[in-house]
C-alpha cells in the first residue's frame, strides 16, 4: 500500500541516516553515549533514545506557513555526542526558507513531496542551483549560504534534512544583517543604497536581543 505524504519522512530518515554515521562535525566521545548530568545511568531505558516530537506531522494538514520541526540535541538529548540530527521542513506554495548557514554541519536534504528550487553560494561567490522533484537529494556544504524555494503555485512541499552534527546551528542571513544593531550607514554603503531603504527593510525584522 502506498505511503501517505506525511509517512514518507520515516523512510527518508532511514535512507539518509547512514552517510552521517561516518561523517561528523562533533568531537568523538569516549563512551557509548552521553548521560545527562544528574541522571543515573542505571535508570536509563529505551525512552531516553526515543523521540516522539515528529508524531504530530503524520496526520497534520498541509502547511500554511514555512515550518521547521527539529530533532537536535536540544530537543533530543540522546543525540549529544552522536554527530547527527534531523529536521522536517514544510513549505506552503510559494514559500521560501531564506538564505542561511549551518556553521557546524553539512546539510543533506531529501525532498519527499513537491518541488523545490534550491541553491548555495561558495566562497568564490559562485551560485549553484537545482530544481528538485520528490525523491531527489541535495547537499549543502557546511558553513555556506543556502536557501530553498517552493516554486509551485498551488502545492506544498515536504523535505527532511540530516546534519552531521547534533547541534548544526542556524544563522539566518536576513535576520542577522537587518535584525541586529549594525549601523544603517554601514548597511547602506555595503548594499549600495540609501539609509531610508535600509530602514524600510529593517522594519520587517524584529530586533534581536
Amino acid at each position: 500500500m502506498a505511503l501517505t505524504v506525511k509517512q514518507q519522512f520515516f523512510l527518508a530518515i532511514l535512507v539518509i541516516a547512514f552517510p552521517f554515521s561516518a561523517i561528523s562535525g562533533d568531537p568523538d566521545i569516549l563512551t557509548d553515549f552521553v548521560v545527562p548530568l544528574g541522571t543515573n545511568i542505571s535508570q536509563l531505558d529505551g525512552n531516553f533514545f526515543t523521540y516522539t516530537g515528529m508524531r504530530a506531522l503524520i496526520n497534520s494538514a498541509p502547511p500554511t506557513n514555512f515550518t521547521v520541526t527539529k530533532a537536535t540535541m536540544a530537543e533530543f538529548p540522546a543525540l549529544n555526542g552522536q554527530s547527527v540530527s534531523f529536521a522536517v521542513l514544510e513549505y506552503p506554495a510559494g514559500s521560501v526558507n531564506p538564505p542561511h548557514t549551518h556553521p557546524r554541519a553539512t546539510e543533506l536534504l531529501f525532498l519527499t513531496y513537491g518541488v523545490l528550487e534550491v541553491g548555495f553560494v561558495d566562497t568564490t561567490n559562485k551560485l549553484f542551483t537545482q530544481r528538485l522533484q520528490a525523491g531527489d537529494m541535495f547537499a549543502f556544504p557546511k558553513g555556506l549560504v543556502h536557501y530553498q524555494f517552493n516554486c509551485a503555485e498551488n502545492d506544498f512541499a515536504i523535505a527532511i534534512s540530516a546534519f552531521g552534527s547534533a547541534a548544526a546551528g542556524t544563522v539566518s542571513v536576513p535576520s542577522t544583517v537587518f535584525g541586529t544593531n549594525i549601523d544603517d550607514d554601514i548597511l547602506a554603503k555595503s548594499f549600495k543604497t540609501d539609509v531610508p531603504t535600509i530602514q524600510k527593510i529593517k522594519a520587517g525584522f524584529p530586533p534581536k536581543a
